[in-house]
């Protein structure tokens, strides 16, 4: 593209890699946006060829103060782009300016050490990572996915590069956490609707975690990948897969159970079976109620499960069995109870809302609703919230309502 170009500093991956202080990408776009080699990039940050490489491929963190300003000054990255106390307007991922992600001193070099090989792996650094994960989840409820892929690769990446450095129970760990990582990558794909993408990162992860004897890992993959069946449309597939998630793991919590039920309850509802979705989505609230006087016992992962998820997913299996009263009603109460800080959950659900509505019979409240949603669903919905909105639009259209000409222009003006 040339480094001339006049936006180089407002694209989006360069944008982001800037505001998470991921160097190794910074450079890696920035060169593929300017052209320039390592040896003339190197020469701008007063650094050699070599060092150049080792940040890129992550085989070298950038720690010092003074390199990174030597980045800075000789990138020239606009004052505003860079990562401050607090989170700033306008900036692509401001979930990640989250208390208390990133170490002390003591621990980031302790951190740094063992990355560069220098010390072995320890279960200090095995926990922060641990954290630093469990953020990004919580992030990425709120900014989406796409912002974090690039950032959870090159994380898992360096969590696979520490396996050689580790004994004993510490390597089983490292494998238990790259399984975590690699199923947050099957979300994430999946979030995209790369379904190819997802099945392979499960399908890692399924592996990672029978390695390190994860059982609430191995049946979270299988559950997911029910969600992915489900979201495809493939009932009998859904109920298959939940029901091995259920039964193939033994051992689980109560909470990842309840997930497995859930699962099945969603691929029921979906076929029109409704005493099954029901009968199912019952044990697995009750299931996850026991879970919760006993959270100590779950998983990172199981974080978002709760009363108000499950009156969402009563409202969803209500909208499948075309219930359209009672598929409003849940999912009206359920958003109301549903943090802010569940962005793309929101806005999904309030798809879902909108469609029951349209369907009720309810044009004007289903095009308010959806109107509302389209921004959200442009940024971090596609493609599963904004076909929602498109479906919406279709179905106020065959029902002859004037709101869908407004909906319609809506998705246009994001299209």
């Amino acid at each position: 593209m040339g480094e001339t170009r006049a936006d180089l500093w407002s694209h989006p991956k360069l944008v982001s890699a800037v505001a998470t202080e991921d160097w190794g990408a910074v450079f890696r776009t920035y060169r593929q946006l300017t052209g320039l080699s390592q040896t003339k990039l190197g020469e701008r940050v007063g650094l050699i060829q070599p060092e150049v490489s080792t940040i890129e491929r992550g085989r070298r963190r950038v720690t010092s103060v003074e390199v990174r300003q030597r980045i800075v000054d000789g990138l020239r990255i606009p004052e505003h782009l860079l990562a401050t106390d607090r989170p700033r307007a306008g900036s692509p991922v401001p979930a990640l300016a989250v208390p208390g992600p990133g170490p002390d001193d003591d621990l980031l070099a302790r951190v740094t050490s063992v990355v560069d090989g220098e010390h072995r792996v320890d279960a200090v650094t095995l926990d922060w990572f641990d954290r630093l994960l469990a953020e990004h989840r919580r992030a990425e409820d709120e900014i989406g996915s796409r912002p974090l892929v690039g950032l959870i690769r090159q994380q898992l990446r360096t969590v696979v590069d520490l396996y050689g450095g580790a004994r004993g129970p510490l390597a089983d760990r490292v494998v238990r956490l790259a399984s975590e990582h690699a199923q947050f990558l099957a979300w994430m794909a999946q979030d995209q609707g790369q379904t190819a993408a997802a099945l392979a990162w499960y399908d890692r992860s399924h592996e990672w975690a029978l390695e390190a004897g994860d059982t609430n890992m191995a049946a979270t993959t299988l559950s997911m990948k029910a969600h992915m069946a489900w979201s495809g449309g493939r009932g009998d597939r859904c109920v298959r897969l939940a029901e091995a998630a259920r039964w193939s793991a033994p051992g689980t919590s109560l909470g990842v159970q309840g997930m497995a039920a859930q699962m099945a309850a969603r691929g029921h509802a979906l076929n029109g079976d409704a005493d099954d979705a029901e009968r199912l989505l019952d044990e697995a609230q009750e299931l996850i109620g026991r879970a919760a006087q006993h959270p100590e016992d779950e998983p990172p992962w199981m974080y978002f499960y709760g009363e108000t998820w499950f009156t969402l997913q009563r409202g969803m299996a209500a909208l499948h069995l075309r219930d359209w009263k009672v598929a409003i009603t849940r999912l009206t109460v359920g958003l109301a109870a549903l943090s802010d800080d569940y962005r793309r959950d929101k806005t999904w659900y309030r798809a879902c809302l909108a469609h029951a509505l349209a369907e009720a019979g309810e044009a004007a409240q289903a095009a308010s609703v959806a109107l509302a949603a389209v921004p959200d669903a442009a940024d971090i919905g596609r493609p599963h919230s904004w076909n929602e909105l498109h479906t919406v639009a279709a179905v106020l259209m065959r029902r002859g309502a004037k709101e869908a000409r407004e909906l319609v222009a809506a998705l246009r003006a994001y299209d």
